[in-house]
Order: C-alpha cells, then structure tokens, then sequence
C-alpha cells in the first residue's frame, strides 16, 4: 500500500528503493507480477495447489485398483499381504485411506413398493413385548391395501393364539381377504425348500383353518423380510406410538386402551405411504371387495378349545342317546333276517 502511494506520487523506482531500503529489482519485479496494482481489500489471496508428495504406495496402486475391480469385497489386510509380496515396503494407514477412497462401491439394491388391490391380501407377524406383569406377544393383522391394522395381545406364541387371533381380526374387518402373508412362522410352515427349487410344507392343522375361512396361505422367502413390510412397520409404530411411556394396570386395562387406540389413533390417522386414512380407505373400497365370514367358528380337532371373546355364549344341549335292543344292531351288520 505504501508503495503504492508513494509510486501516485511521482517518486521514480531508484528514490523509492533508497526510501524503503529495498532495491529496484524488487520492486521492478512486484509491478511486473501485478502485485501493486491488486486491491488486497476486496480480493482474496489465491493459493496454488500444492503439489503432490510421492508416496512408497504409488507403484502399486494399479495393482490395488485392479485387484478391487475384480474382487470388491477383498480387504486392505489382504491386500497389504499381496503387495508386500510384490515389494511394498510402506506402512498399512496410507494402504487403508487409499483402499477406502477407491473401493467399488455397488449400486443400492431398489426397493420396489408393490400395491396389491382391495381385499388381495393381510400380512401377518407377531412381537414380542415386556410389561410390569410379565411378557406377551402382540399379534398384528394388516390389510395390505388400506393398512387397516388389528391388534392383540397373548400370553403365549402358539397355534392356538394365532387361530383365535385370526378369527378375531376377520371380525374385526368384517371379511376375509384372499390371502394371508407369513414370515416362516412354524404354526404356518413348518419346512421350506425354495431356495433349493422345492415348495413350502404347511402345517396341516393350519390347512385345515385356511381351508375353513377360504383363505390362501402364504410364506415370505428365507430372509427377504422386506416383502412383508406393510407389517413390519406397524409393529415399530405399535412400540412407540401406544405401547411406550403408557402405563398398563393388567391384562384387561391393556386389551381395553388396545381397543380404544385402534379405533382412535392408528386407523384414523393420516398413513404415510397411502395418504389417506385406513378406516376411510377401507370403507370406501377395501370392505366390499373381502370375502364374508364362515357361518360358525373353526373347532380343532388337536388343539384344546380356546376362549373366543367374540362369540356368544350359546346353551349346550343336552345329549340323548337312543337305545334299542340288541337283535336290532345284529340285523344292520348282517348277522339276522
């Protein structure tokens, strides 16, 4: 700046260099370079990049490129073997920095979000919850095209929950859909051999069931959880949204404040994916498209019959038994006229 000054002034380069004490070359060199003449106020200072250090891992970098192009997934251990072998003699961190920054990385797997239609199909699961007065499993029922949910509470994972849950939440939607989505619960399947090109073995109990309530059962492949998704995120939302910070007195206030959030919150709120509540949607286009109810409950005949809350109670009749004489019965096996 001062030299600037002086240089508006009129001083010649040789009076200037004897007034600061620096010599002519200098200062020849500074307006050469056009160092005078830019406004350092307004212009920052540019810095040239700096050059490049050479490194004991640039000769075999090539090789590092070419052995990750071919094989992804092989690690900077391995690679500091090979290399080695071939005359590194670096360390392992600048190996590791530039294994990172250089390793192919694959493309994200897309998820494709699939609709099914009205009344296609409900997905099934069950999570596991803990309470002051002990473990229970929640069961969910999720229609697959409105996102209606149903939801319960059991004491125990079993066969016979998983029967009368069923039969509660088709009550509970007033229909039945076409199918019914699993994971590889052992109630449903009891082996698999898709992934060796056989066919899924069904628990014939449940057959029976499925059978009864004209349904189709089906079983998500070996680890593809994601095709079961509708219900996988209701269990999160069920965790956060009803089950954290509540309290719970017993088994009855639990099945209660159940039962209220349902027909309050989950089926009323706005569904993210839909945009549109699950109650309304349902009403609109899922309820007439499921199929009705069987006429009577499925009876077991290998389970313990089990408590159904939606059903009436109904008087036994008496059983009478009719009895003839003996001759009578010798007559319909064909040992008499």
């Amino acid at each position: 700046m001062l030299l600037r000054h002086y240089l508006e002034q009129g001083l010649t380069k040789s009076a200037l260099a004897d007034k600061l004490g620096i010599s002519r070359d200098t200062i020849h060199r500074w307006i050469r370079e056009g160092d005078l003449n830019r406004d350092l106020d307004k212009q920052p200072v540019r810095y040239k990049p700096r050059p490049p250090v050479a490194t004991k891992l640039d000769p075999f970098k090539e090789i590092i490129r070419t052995r990750l192009e071919r094989y992804p997934e092989l690690s900077a251990v391995r690679l500091l073997d090979e290399i080695r072998a071939a005359g590194y003699t670096g360390g392992y961190t600048q190996l590791k920095e530039y294994v990172r920054a250089v390793r192919p990385r694959p493309e994200p797997e897309a998820v494709v979000r699939f609709e099914t239609p009205p009344g296609k199909q409900a997905q099934v699961d069950f999570a596991e919850f803990r309470f002051p007065f002990g473990k229970r499993f929640a069961l969910l029922v999720v229609l697959a095209f409105s996102r209606l949910l149903w939801l319960r509470f059991f004491p125990r994972q079993d066969m016979r929950t998983l029967l009368v849950g069923l039969e509660e939440a088709f009550q509970y939607f007033g229909g039945v859909p076409q199918e019914l989505l699993f994971d590889q619960m052992k109630a449903v399947v009891t082996k698999d051999f898709r992934l060796d090109g056989g066919s899924l073995v069904h628990n014939a109990e449940f057959l029976r069931f499925a059978a009864h309530w004209d349904f189709t059962p089906r079983a998500c492949r070996p680890y593809r959880a994601k095709t079961k998704g509708k219900v996988e995120r209701p269990i999160r939302y069920v965790r956060e949204n009803f089950v954290y910070a509540r309290e719970f007195l017993g088994d009855l206030d639990l099945d209660h404040q159940r039962l209220v959030w349902l027909d309050s919150k989950a089926n009323v709120r706005i569904h993210r994916t839909t945009g549109e509540r699950p109650r309304e949607r349902f009403e609109r286009e899922e309820k007439v498209a499921l199929k009705p109810l069987a006429p009577r409950p499925y009876y077991s005949l290998v389970l313990e019959p089990a408590y159904r809350p939606y059903e009436a109670q109904k008087p036994k009749l008496p059983v009478t038994v009719e009895r003839r004489p003996l001759v009578i019965y010798d007559r319909i096996a064909g040992g008499g006229a």
